[in-house]
């Protein structure tokens, strides 16, 4: 049995439904055990963080970076970075923003180094980018062009009943089957 910890933050509700489009398409790998957490559980729960074979991480892209919240569990994890706790675990990460590039390779590069820091063993997004063609559209999946994670955008003015577009939650969903099929293969 795998277990896949997502740790997220969402501070307009848009990142928690990637989330959980993370977490469904992990879910879909059979033998993997997946746990949601939002980063103030994530703090209550260093345990399950630990005896997880792979964390991912999401965080909203604010001002070209993580958000506070989410740096917060970042800099809380000290500890466990200085004992090594995630060495080896797989990694990868997930971000939303407004804007269509709103600079979330930044947060991405952030999340990145962070897992790199641990020791941990990043996992990136395998799809080719999408809509980057006259027949290409908003419904393809990396519709953004990813490679680090999964990227989603959301309008500002819309909640997350609406937003992200389902092309990004499929490519979250992607990412996080993705994930769970390497650390599948890992601890084989």
């Amino acid at each position: 049995m795998s277990k896949i910890v997502v740790v997220y933050h969402s501070g307009y509700g848009h990142t928690e439904v990637q989330a959980k489009a993370v977490a469904r398409g992990a879910a879909k790998v059979e033998g993997s055990e997946v746990k949601l957490l939002n980063v103030e559980e994530a703090q209550q729960q260093w345990d399950t963080l630990n005896a997880a074979d792979a964390i991912i991480f999401g965080s909203p892209t604010y001002m070209g970076s993580a958000s506070a919240q989410f740096k917060g569990f970042m800099d809380a994890s000290s500890s466990i970075w200085y004992q090594r706790g995630w060495k080896d675990k797989v990694a990868a990460g997930f971000t939303t923003s407004a804007s269509q590039s709103g600079d979330k390779l930044n947060t991405l590069i952030q999340l990145t180094v962070f897992a790199a820091q641990h020791g941990m063993i990043w996992v990136g997004n395998d799809l080719l980018p999408g809509n980057n063609s006259s027949t290409g559209s908003v419904n393809d999946l990396n519709r953004l062009g990813g490679f680090l994670g999964a990227l989603a955008q959301a309008n500002s003015d819309q909640g997350p009943d609406v937003a992200p577009l389902q092309s990004d939650l499929l490519t979250a969903e992607h990412l996080g089957e993705r994930v769970a099929l390497i650390t599948k293969k890992l601890h084989a």
